[in-house]
């Protein structure tokens, strides 16, 4: 039987993108500054949506083709 994974959070921080994409701090930030990466300031932290960074990859597949 297969266990079921558990649901992703709505948003992700910085360090988490970071782990998703396997990029650095730096890069991660150049993707938001240049509005591929779509994001929100929560206070003094900055949030990423999970379906921002699912768009993303999917671009990134798209153009890959």
């Amino acid at each position: 039987m297969r266990a079921t994974p558990p649901p992703l959070p709505e948003t992700l921080t910085i360090p988490e993108v970071m782990t998703a994409l396997r990029l650095s701090r730096s890069k991660v930030y150049d993707l938001l500054r240049s509005g591929q990466l779509r994001s929100f300031r929560a206070g003094r932290s900055r949030r990423v949506p999970t379906e921002a960074l699912r768009q993303y990859i999917d671009t990134q597949m798209g153009e890959a083709a």
